[in-house]
């Protein structure tokens, strides 16, 4: 047995497993660093490089924001009674996600209740299912409806279709002063009249609302923020008296079945408009059936010749420039006189009579008289009183699309241009410069400029602060004067223009503008209008009109009244037309105003035993106006002015010399660009109206006018020939000579040439041929010798 001593020494164990345990653990680690390494880049470029665009997401499944419409203005009337107003109405919209597979059906359930309306394609079944199938979290189905169409709809119970309430415009007298107040879209957007000159005013700034909605898009709870309302405007439209002037106007329309009509009732004083009435009107409550040529607001855009209406200017001008005197004696000279070879008469109707009172003179509307009165203060002056009453220039009424009216400079009247302007033509007009004048008059001689707005303000009608301001007659001017306003005429040449205003309503042309209990003034007009197509007065068409003061010791109103084409009745007359209109408003307004009488008062019998008889004096002045000197006045007026627009075409159906009014007659010409000497004669302008608007334009841009046009074709003799438009020449250094480098090519005479000549002419210089009639040629446009580019058209008369 061996000793502890000598035994073997044991090894100790080894641990052979060790370094595999590290290295495993190695991996584990390097595993999940790997791990949370990508998890928080996933979670870096989640939330911070895509932060946004998964909030936004997040946002758009939980919560949905609506835009809340702000309360758009209201209009009142000076009394406070509301004339536009907006109200709380349901409009239908549809989760087409939650409708599934059922969206036909519901697209036609629907529509059987919402489309109305078969003009209203939006709420048709076929636009309806287009809507649902282009969206999946919204599709309007129908918008502001009536209370009605939203209980039929909700007794539906059709799964994904809800309500939300939106605010619709309200005219609470439908069509009352429509073409004042104008009217709004679909987007609570102004499209005319007041509503789209103040449409930033009054449409406010629109809130927000926002919805939190749970997985099945059940409605949690919202939030809102509240949108800032409209500022209201109120008028000085009295709503009573608007109501009086367009019930006169339309019975009157009825009457005499007149093309338009415009009644305009100011206060001569301040020159606030009172009312504002035109035929035909619209509704704005029914904008899916507006007719587009009832919307024109004809008081501010559209222009006439005022006729004798304005002899008020001329004889006011005389009195106030010249020293005339109502009494002093004019030589009439039997109704005739000839100044530059021109020859003016006084109606052929009228009894003609030579030395006669000026008052007279203006009682009986004498051409003659009148055009002698314009003499007497010479054109400069003329024009400087023109310019003072208004004419010309815009009056600043807060109404969009106002025209200055066309007025020229002495510098380009013509000869007898004076005589023209003396009895209202070479001018256009329009109703709101015309009763602004004759409230120069009636005030005392200061032009007030007219306003339609009284005041703009941020409180509703039951809140203390905003007081009605019912209209009370002043007999004097404010202390005060607004921006605009200045001297005329001199205070007792008004007391002379009214004393003699006075006279034409008691002895002379417009007795049937007389009242009873009140005394009145005015003048009567009846001009003829003009034909766009031929460039010149109509024999049948004709623009009816009085202007008018009442009382004339102290003047409460003023009204003018212009009616346009009346066509039954038998007369066109403004004494007969016009004047029993001014009658019935002015009778009425004064009555309702509390005015005191100044005349007595006459029983039913005695007004029918003195009423008057036709005034055949009446009758329109000679047509002496140069038209082409008023067609180019158009081309001095502001880009923006609505007499500049593009002119419409006449229609098909139009008969032979049926009349279009100046306005069209003004567009027609600044549209096609002719220079004044390309309308000189009535042959030349007939073949010109042959030509389309873009060939007019390029001919008169290449220097074509009417005195290059053939002596034959013109009638003219060779002294009057103007010279012939030559190709310009231009000779280079190196000795070559280029002619026309711009590619324009001179146009051929045509005239006594075949139809097969002229075309195979004209296309072997590139040029087209819009032949007219059959035969030989006789008349062309443009003239030969215009130079013109390749490719124009040539319009040919053609004559057997």
């Amino acid at each position: 047995m061996l000793s502890p001593m000598t035994r073997r020494p044991q090894n100790p164990r080894q641990t052979l497993t060790a370094p595999i345990r590290r290295i495993r653990f190695a991996w584990v680690a390097i595993f999940f660093c790997a791990w949370v390494a990508l998890i928080a880049g996933r979670l870096a470029w989640l939330q911070v490089v895509h932060h946004a665009e998964w909030v936004d997401k997040a946002e758009r499944q939980q919560q949905r924001t609506f835009a809340v419409a702000p309360r758009r203005g209201v209009l009142y009337d000076r009394n406070l009674r509301e004339l536009a107003m907006t109200v709380l109405v349901d409009s239908i919209y549809a989760v087409p996600s939650e409708l599934g597979e059922n969206r036909g059906e519901a697209a036609g359930m629907l529509a059987q209740v919402v489309h109305a309306d078969a003009g209203d394609s939006f709420t048709s079944g076929p636009q309806m299912l287009a809507r649902f199938n282009a969206s999946k979290n919204f599709a309007w189905v129908a918008r502001r409806v009536d209370a009605g169409t939203a209980d039929r709809v909700r007794e539906l119970n059709l799964k994904g279709v809800y309500f939300q309430k939106e605010f619709k415009r309200f005219y609470p007298n439908n069509d009352l002063a429509a073409q004042v107040l104008g009217y709004v879209g679909t987007d609570d957007t102004g499209l005319g009249g007041l509503e789209q000159e103040f449409d930033d005013e009054m449409h406010g700034a629109p809130g927000h609302k926002l919805t939190a909605v749970d997985a099945k898009r059940h409605v949690m709870g919202s939030v809102e923020n509240e949108p800032m309302p409209g500022e209201n405007l109120v008028l000085t439209i009295d709503a009573n008296i608007q109501y009086m002037a367009e019930r006169a106007l339309d019975d009157q329309m009825a009457k005499v079945k007149a093309l338009h009509g415009t009644v305009v009732v100011q206060d001569p004083h301040t020159g606030q408009i009172l009312a504002l009435a035109i035929a035909p009107r619209f509704n704005p409550n029914d904008a899916r059936h507006m007719d587009a040529g009832a919307l024109t607001n004809l008081a501010v855009s559209d222009v006439y010749e005022p006729g004798s209406t304005f002899k008020l200017v001329t004889y006011a001008t005389a009195v106030d420039a010249a020293k005339v005197e109502p009494e002093d004696i004019v030589d009439c000279q039997g109704g005739s006189m000839t100044m530059y070879g021109r020859t003016l008469h006084d109606d052929n109707s009228e009894r003609h009579f030579g030395a006669v009172t000026v008052e007279y003179a203006l009682e009986h509307s004498s051409d003659v008289g009148a055009a002698k009165m314009a003499l007497k203060v010479g054109p400069q002056n003329f024009f400087k009183y023109m310019k003072a009453f208004g004419f010309g220039e815009r009056s600043g009424i807060e109404l969009p699309g106002e025209t200055r009216g066309l007025l020229r400079s002495p510098k380009q009247w013509g000869a007898t241009s004076i005589l023209s302007l003396a009895i209202g033509q070479e001018i256009g007009v329009t109703p709101i410069q015309l009763v602004t004048m004759v409230s120069a008059i009636a005030n005392g001689g200061v032009y007030m400029p007219p306003h339609v707005l009284l005041q703009s303000t941020d409180e509703l009608k039951r809140d203390a602060r905003l007081q009605p301001s019912a209209f009370r007659p002043e007999n004097q001017l404010p202390e005060k004067l607004p921006d605009g306003a200045h001297r005329v005429i001199a205070e007792m040449t008004s007391a002379k223009m009214r004393r003699m205003m006075q006279g034409i309503v008691m002895e002379g042309t417009g007795k049937n503008a007389a009242l009873n209990g009140y005394s009145a003034g005015g003048k009567t007009g009846t001009a003829q209008k003009i034909d766009v197509l031929t460039h010149t007065y109509s024999k049948t068409k004709h623009v009816a009109s009085f202007a008018g003061m009442a009382p004339v010791s102290n003047p409460a109103i003023t009204v003018a009244v212009v009616i346009d084409s009346p066509s039954a009745g038998g007369s066109y007359y403004g004494a007969e037309v016009s004047a029993p209109v001014f009658q019935r408003v002015a009778q009425e307004v004064l009555e309702y105003l509390g005015v005191p009488h100044d005349q007595p008062l006459k029983t039913k019998k005695e007004l029918l035993a003195t009423a008057p008889k036709p005034m055949p004096e009446d009758a329109p002045s000679e047509n002496v106006g140069d038209l082409n000197a008023m067609f180019a006045e158009i081309n001095n007026l502001p880009a923006d002015d609505p007499l500049r627009g593009v002119a419409r075409p006449a229609p098909a159906s139009a008969e032979a010399g049926e009349s279009v009014a100046p306005a069209a007659v003004a567009n027609a010409t600044a549209t096609s660009g002719v220079a004044p000497s390309a309308l000189g004669s009535t042959k030349t302008s007939r073949v010109l109206g042959l030509l389309p608007a873009k060939v007019l334009a390029a001919f008169t841009a290449n220097g074509g006018t009417s005195s290059a046009m053939p002596d034959a074709a013109l009638g003219t003799s060779a002294s009057l020939r103007a010279p012939a438009v030559v190709p310009q020449i231009q000779a280079r250094a190196n000795g070559s000579v280029v002619v026309d480098a711009g590619q324009r090519v001179a146009v051929p005479a045509f005239t006594g040439s075949a139809l097969r000549v002229v075309v195979e002419t004209a296309a072997g210089l590139g040029l087209r041929v819009e032949p007219v009639g059959s035969g030989i040629a006789r008349e062309q446009a443009p003239a030969a010798g215009t130079m013109v580019p390749l490719g124009t058209e040539v319009v040919v008369r053609f004559t057997r």
